[in-house]
């Protein structure tokens, strides 16, 4: 029987994956870059293979971030083994946030166009009164 891929190999390839596609860079050129097929690199993506700290560190380099942001948002081994939680103890669910879609990553293309912090600030207050469950009448 063939293992599951552990909770953080998952989520650091999910952030590999993520910030791949907001800087528009495909997984064949990801690949080049780092000497290996597209594949592997959807391996990585999936947790499927586990990246050795000097590729993460290349990773990193070629997406331009520290490679702390990879593991912003883990979850932690302490309790169940098979339970996935972040630093403050709550469960996680990782389905929520394995894939996003076209739309959300072309949302938080344009937000980050956006030079107006203030324009910004606003922005997100919109999207989360538009998200937010509707009150009940008391």
């Amino acid at each position: 029987m063939k293992k599951a891929p552990d909770p953080v190999d998952r989520h650091v390839g999910h952030r590999v994956r993520v910030r791949r596609l907001l800087v528009g860079v495909s997984q064949e050129k990801l690949g080049d870059a780092l000497g290996v097929t597209f594949q592997q690199i959807q391996k990585y993506e999936k947790g499927t293979n586990r990246i050795s700290a000097s590729r993460l560190q290349q990773i990193a380099e070629m997406l331009g971030v520290a490679v702390g942001f990879f593991y912003e948002g883990a979850p932690r081994h302490e309790g169940n083994a098979g339970e996935d939680k972040p630093s403050n103890g709550a469960a996680v669910d990782m389905s929520s946030d394995l894939f996003w879609t076209s739309q959300d990553l072309q949302l938080v293309r344009a937000f980050q166009r956006i030079g107006d912090s203030q324009v910004r600030r606003r922005i997100i207050g919109l999207v989360e009164s538009l998200g937010a469950p509707p009150e009940t009448a008391g």
